[in-house]
């Protein structure tokens, strides 16, 4: 037995009841192939691998407690494991460019992580089938609330230790506790979501039966759902949101709001206290963020300058208010939010309004919410730090705290901050450098400074499409084997808010 102060025995034994459940999601796949005539054998499979590989793994069991160490080693373990697991459905439908395992372990990471990156040479119901692609979309779903928040949510094991567990998996600060027991406030959360998934479906097929919506049709409307919630952008449609209506584009953009907003809001909202959520300042700041940019590349595009190309299949932009309007604030708010919905090819912007439009993939949602990258909350503190070391340095006696909405932040809390940014820039720096060079090992593949940076974040910040090759109507196919394997490693880091992982893979964690 390995002599450290981890009982890696308990991390292992909770993933396997992680993976045990997870085992029953296939069934929706599953049923959706007896429905459309597929086949039913790789969900089935699927179930059978899942279920199967969670007994065993909880069988390694030393019934010990789940402590902090154990609880940063199941977070970043299940984030691995599930994944994995994830692939068995397109290895044994062998279909396309998924039944390669590297291909199979993108996707599925891409999936479970909401980053919404995709290696799919063909994204269609004619190559994979409805049933496969819904498995894609349910993959987000799944993923978007977070994996452990909902076992935390549905199993008694996990009561205790949950609360570290949840911190852990949860994008942003610390998970505000709502009800006084974290299994409940679990399950508030889930419920939020489910609940906002539904009415997302509901709304979406609703423009389509009122003849707004031509291509929205019932399957259309339950895959989007799935993805648009989780802030995960994957889409049965290979021209992603650009294939639907501008009534849809801007009813998708409200659910992306939503998405990216911290879900204990809306738990306050819920209990009649709404000035929580319009008070909130990383909730107003998330707000105008999105329209600050949203407006900025809705100007150059209204007035022509933002585009290199004329793009097809939108219409005419240029002097055209309503669709320079839609287009800018669409691309802006499914970017900071991390879903990465196309609503056109920004691959036609030119370098100003794509240069734009990159500083908003650092900016990312809010905590609390399904969003990736950065988080809102962590630049508001920022800033309120830097002033106040601007306003110590002109008085030196004064002892001022950075405060966040009335409230004193722990000046733990504030070093952790600028910890965590340091950490993340510093990857996205190495990143950009590993994949732009690795780029030139590719024939036929070529990538600007521009480009290399916007793969980097895309992954890294879990947002999935970037600039050029990797533009939102293309893949990330043509990579190498090992560039995709690393972007798999900065999906899973990136989930995770780099530091959960990075502390496994220190030598200190496992010395007693």
């Amino acid at each position: 037995m390995l002599n450290t102060h981890v009982d890696y025995r308990v991390s292992v034994a909770y993933v396997g009841a992680v993976l045990k459940y997870l085992g029953l999601t296939p069934a929706f796949p599953l049923l959706l192939s007896l429905y459309y005539g597929e086949d039913p054998v790789p969900f089935v499979v699927t179930s059978v691998v899942m279920i199967g590989g969670g007994f065993l793994l909880e069988r390694i069991d030393s019934s010990g407690e789940l402590g902090k160490r154990e609880a940063f080693l199941l977070v970043s373990l299940a984030w691995l494991v599930v994944p994995i697991a994830g692939t068995v459905p397109y290895l044994v439908a062998g279909t396309g460019t998924v039944a390669q395992p590297v291909n199979a372990l993108f996707e599925s990471m891409s999936g479970f992580t909401t980053t919404g990156a995709t290696v799919l040479g063909d994204i269609s119901v004619d190559t994979h089938g409805h049933a496969m692609l819904m498995w894609r979309q349910l993959t987000q779903w799944l993923g978007g609330m977070g994996i452990l928040v909902l076992m935390v949510a549905i199993l008694p094991e996990l009561s205790v230790g949950g609360a570290q567990v949840v911190n852990q998996e949860s994008p942003g600060l610390a998970l505000e506790k709502l009800t006084p027991r974290i299994r409940e406030t679990a399950r508030a959360l889930w419920g939020i979501y489910a609940a906002f998934t539904l009415l997302a479906a509901l709304v979406y097929y609703a423009l389509h039966l009122f003849g707004l919506a031509p291509n929205m049709d019932l399957y259309n409307a339950v895959a989007h759902a799935l993805t648009t919630l989780p802030t995960g952008g994957f889409s049965p449609e290979a021209r992603s949101v650009e294939a639907f209506s501008p009534a849809v584009q801007w009813a998708v953009m409200f659910f992306m709001i939503i998405a990216g907003t911290n879900f204990a809001l809306f738990w306050y909202v819920l209990k009649g206290e709404p000035r929580r959520l319009v008070e909130n300042s990383e909730f107003r700041s998330y707000l105008l963020a999105m329209g600050g940019f949203g407006l900025l590349i809705t100007a150059t595009l209204f007035a022509g300058v933002g585009l290199a190309q004329t793009p097809a299949n939108v219409g005419v932009i240029p002097g055209n208010p309503e669709n320079a309007l839609r287009q800018g604030l669409f691309q802006v708010i499914a970017i900071v939010t991390t879903t990465g919905y196309a609503s056109m090819d920004f691959n036609t912007w030119d370098a100003s309004a794509q240069t734009i439009l990159l500083f908003a993939f650092f900016l990312g949602g809010s905590a609390g919410s399904a969003a990736g990258s950065v988080k809102i909350v962590r630049w508001v503190l920022i800033k309120k730090a830097i002033d106040r070391s601007f306003f110590t340095s002109i008085h030196p006696e004064a002892v001022r705290p950075v405060r966040l909405d009335q409230k004193a932040v722990d000046e733990t809390t504030v070093r952790d901050v600028f910890v965590f940014v340091l950490l993340f820039l510093g990857l996205f720096s190495v990143s950009t450098m590993f994949l732009y060079l690795d780029s030139f090992r590719t024939p036929g593949v070529t990538m600007s400074g521009l480009e290399a940076m916007s793969v980097a974040i895309a992954t890294l910040g879990n947002i999935g499409p970037g600039f050029g090759i990797v533009g939102p109507m293309n893949s990330f196919l043509l990579f190498t084997p090992e560039a995709k394997l690393y972007m798999i490693f900065l999906m899973w880091i990136g989930r995770l808010e780099v530091l959960s992982v990075l502390i496994i893979l220190t030598p200190s964690f496992w010395r007693r």
